[in-house]
């Protein structure tokens, strides 16, 4: 038997490879089929089963191109509807891979189609359940991604807690948890950094799981959750109805472009530069927004981009133009249509006009008379709320697209977030807006926290 975690920083998302007597199955797997693939022949092993939690909101899955690709099946839980072949699975049906059996327990809640996937070795002892989106480490699901006009979040957290307290608390302490996300996922609150962990633990720990009243757990649950992001409902539109073939995708946008060819797609195109923060703040092509590579790139993209089809034409770090293309792709934005060949240097070399960002160390700012200065605090709600400059405004990142409408900046505005990743990304969208005067505080409050600034809560 094996079981075996594939985790992507990027999306806090674990998808699942587990394999018997030469039979696999994987639960939730990624846009990209290639790393399933290699397991598999890795292994000598024939995939029988996909296993889906729910419809997923944050990521595209790999699913449609891997049932094709393998002749698996792909299952959901109960009340999943598809517009590919799949195949419904009722409440506690059984599955066999190899010597082990895959029992749907149906946990309603996250969504109507949630379930999980409780895997019971060949001696009928239960050795490990997949929860997706219903149980995280230190966490639940959201309860408002499901919300139609017959149906509240608070009816769908009541459901949540029944699923949990019928379908989940029921089972053996030794049981480990294995969830879809961890810390940094937008489909929870305050998930752990751990990737798994004993039922019988979380019994203990995780608010969701202790002996509170269902009002108590429904107002406890939707306390404090922000809005899903716009890309969402999009993914999850992906996922139940499929898509496009992710090497066709891939083929598409990893096509190297000249100065020339690069200018002429960037009258319909949008210009994404996914290099590092500092290297964007000091030139960059005129027009362009940043969003890192080496941060949380996928949830960003489907946060601040908000057209799915909108074409975009890279400037990646040589090298890594394919894997910005594949990353796009994680979350719907099939329509990348190639990249900057020789990056900004050929662009500059070409003598091509750049642009940048004004910046100032948070020591050099510590220095300024602060308190009558428009500083504007990128970072969450609640990350401003444990913290903040006495003068700050909170402006989420999160909801650019809404407050930057009627931004306004007669005097310098100085930008910052949590280390200076977040605020090159609003600076460079509000640069792209037409918005001056805008000054990003290298290291954001991390840096701040090391002057003599006062800080409040």
């Amino acid at each position: 038997m094996q079981i075996k975690q594939l985790y992507t920083n990027c999306l806090a998302q674990g998808a699942y490879y587990i394999s018997s007597n030469g039979e696999a199955a994987i639960i939730d797997p990624l846009r990209e089929t290639k790393p399933y693939i290699e397991l598999l022949n890795q292994n000598n092993d024939k995939l029988k089963y996909v296993f889906e939690t729910h419809f997923h909101a944050d990521f595209v899955s790999g699913h449609v191109d891997l049932a094709k690709e393998t002749g698996a099946k792909i299952v959901f839980g109960p009340n999943a509807q598809t517009s590919y072949q799949s195949y419904i699975a009722k409440d506690n049906e059984e599955f066999k891979v190899g010597k082990l059996t895959i029992k749907v327990l149906h946990t309603p809640g996250h969504t109507l189609e949630s379930s999980c996937y409780l895997l019971i070795d060949e001696n009928n002892k239960p050795i490990s359940i997949f929860t997706g989106d219903t149980l995280f480490i230190g966490d639940v699901g959201r309860p408002d991604l499901a919300v139609k006009s017959d149906l509240s979040q608070e009816d769908l957290a009541g459901m949540l807690y029944d699923s949990l307290r019928n379908k989940i608390i029921t089972l053996p302490d030794d049981v480990i948890v294995y969830p879809a996300h961890g810390a940094g996922s937008a489909c929870g609150k305050n998930m752990s950094s751990e990737k798994q962990d004993t039922l019988g633990n979380q019994k203990k720990l995780n608010y969701a799981l202790q002996n509170i009243s269902k009002q108590d757990f429904v107002k406890s649950l939707i306390c404090g959750i922000m809005p899903p992001p716009q890309y969402f409902s999009k993914n999850a539109n992906l996922n139940k109805n499929g898509y496009a073939n992710v090497n066709e995708v891939i083929s598409k946008g990893n096509k190297a472009l000249s100065v020339n060819e690069f200018k002429k797609e960037s009258t319909n195109a949008l210009v994404l530069d996914v290099r590092k923060p500092n290297d964007f703040v000091q030139a960059h092509i005129p027009n362009s927004i940043f969003i890192g590579i080496d941060g949380q790139f996928a949830p960003w993209v489907g946060t601040v981009i908000e057209d799915i089809n909108q074409k975009i034409i890279i400037v990646a770090p040589e090298g890594r133009e394919e894997e910005t293309v594949l990353r796009l792709s994680r979350v719907g934005y099939d329509n990348c249509v190639g990249y900057l060949k020789g990056g900004l240097e050929a662009w500059i070399n070409a003598g091509e006009l750049t642009d940048s960002i004004q910046s100032i160390s948070a020591e050099d700012f510590s220095k300024l008379k602060v308190n009558d200065l428009n500083v504007v605090d990128v970072r969450k709600p609640g990350e401003f709320e444990n913290g903040h400059l006495k003068t700050a405004t909170n402006k989420p990142l999160d909801f650019i697209s809404k407050w930057s409408l009627n931004f306004e900046t007669p005097t310098p505005t100085y930008l910052h977030c949590a280390g200076g990743y977040r605020s090159v990304i609003a600076a460079s969208i509000l640069r792209k807006k037409g918005v001056k005067n805008l000054i990003d505080i290298s290291g954001g409050y991390s840096a701040i926290q090391k002057t003599n600034l006062e800080v409040v809560k």
